[in-house]
């Protein structure tokens, strides 16, 4: 395996670093241009080689370093052009979110995942990088008053599991329970417990934003998780969205939603104990719920198509001119 590694290496540094064609590459390492080129592949799909495009009109880099010194995070601003459809950016966003999370997660690491729309696209783009003793666990449960909800998460999950030979720990709860007593007792439960240890233990948790409507459906609102009298309630209290299908209002706040009471995701306030957490979000409809999950504090790492990012800066932007314009009428009005 180590003299295999070697030669993906070699092989890789000469077609990249040394502009060698693939027939001095092989007759240099004594093989055949065919296994070379399998080589070269070997190194792509292990993230040894990273291949990134930067348009020069693109305005990824300067709103990357904008959302990254305005809020305190890593951004990583895809680019994409304007004309591109939602769900293209949501891939877009999810190959890169794969190939990040390939290159950070390793053996003795432990990996929480929340499901959704965008965790899918994710999955779908997922090298298999092999670790040690690592595991993955699911962070909300995801069963609903239709479904039991286990094929859906279970096999997002388990893809995450799959491509990392990591252990894979679900949660086999209720996306929300019908009484907030109910969550109460079975967080007493021993089962249940075990795999709340799980998840406090995690070095890197991911997640996206899920939006109340609009674009690309965010799955907890579009697949029965909510009766309609729960989104009426939701928009009273002034709900932009969700992360781990716990509530969030635009300013960030959710201590005193009462339908949080009954949802098994992880608070922000939990959230915020795990070191590394990537949030991945495509769409215009994601940016108030995203500008949320960033005044909550939950994202150390966001990874955002360029569209939305512009949004996001414009949208805040326009909040801070207006905040400037007030403060400047209070003062001259004393």
């Amino acid at each position: 395996m180590a003299d295999r590694e070697q030669d993906v290496l070699r092989a890789a540094s000469m077609y990249y670093l040394q502009d060698m064609k693939m027939e001095a590459i092989a007759k240099h390492l004594r093989t055949s241009r065919s296994t070379v080129s399998r080589l070269v592949k070997k190194a792509r799909e292990t993230g040894l080689v990273e291949i990134t495009l930067r348009p020069t009109q693109s305005r990824a880099p300067g709103l990357g370093a904008h959302i990254s010194a305005t809020y305190g995070i890593d951004a990583y601003v895809v680019p994409v052009p304007d004309s591109t459809q939602q769900v293209d950016r949501l891939d877009q966003v999810a190959l890169t979110t794969a190939r990040l999370l390939g290159s950070w997660f390793d053996s003795d690491m432990i990996l929480g995942i929340a499901w959704g729309t965008t965790l899918a696209a994710i999955s779908r783009h997922l090298s298999r990088k092999p670790t040690r003793g690592s595991a993955v666990v699911q962070l909300n449960g995801a069963a609903n008053t239709r479904t039991s909800g286990v094929h859906y998460a279970g096999d997002l999950i388990a893809g995450f599991g799959e491509a990392f030979d990591a252990h894979v720990h679900h949660f086999p709860v209720p996306a929300f329970f019908d009484f907030a007593e109910t969550k109460q007792a079975m967080w007493r439960e021993r089962s249940v417990r075990r795999v709340l240890d799980v998840q406090r233990r995690a070095d890197v948790a991911l997640f996206s934003v899920g939006a109340v409507s609009g674009g690309v459906p965010s799955h907890v609102y579009s697949a029965g998780y909510l009766e309609p009298e729960d989104i009426a309630v939701l928009d009273a209290e002034g709900v932009v969205g969700d992360v781990c299908t716990v509530f969030l209002r635009a300013d960030g706040t959710y201590r005193d939603i009462a339908l949080n009471e009954r949802a098994t995701g992880p608070g922000p306030d939990e959230l915020r104990r795990i070191p590394q957490r990537i949030c991945a979000v495509a769409g215009d409809n994601k940016v108030a719920p995203l500008r949320a999950a960033l005044r909550a504090g939950v994202v150390t790492h966001l990874v955002v198509d360029e569209i939305t990012a512009s949004h996001l800066i414009e949208q805040e932007t326009g909040r801070i001119s207006v905040a400037r314009t007030r403060n400047e009428s209070m003062h001259s009005g004393a």
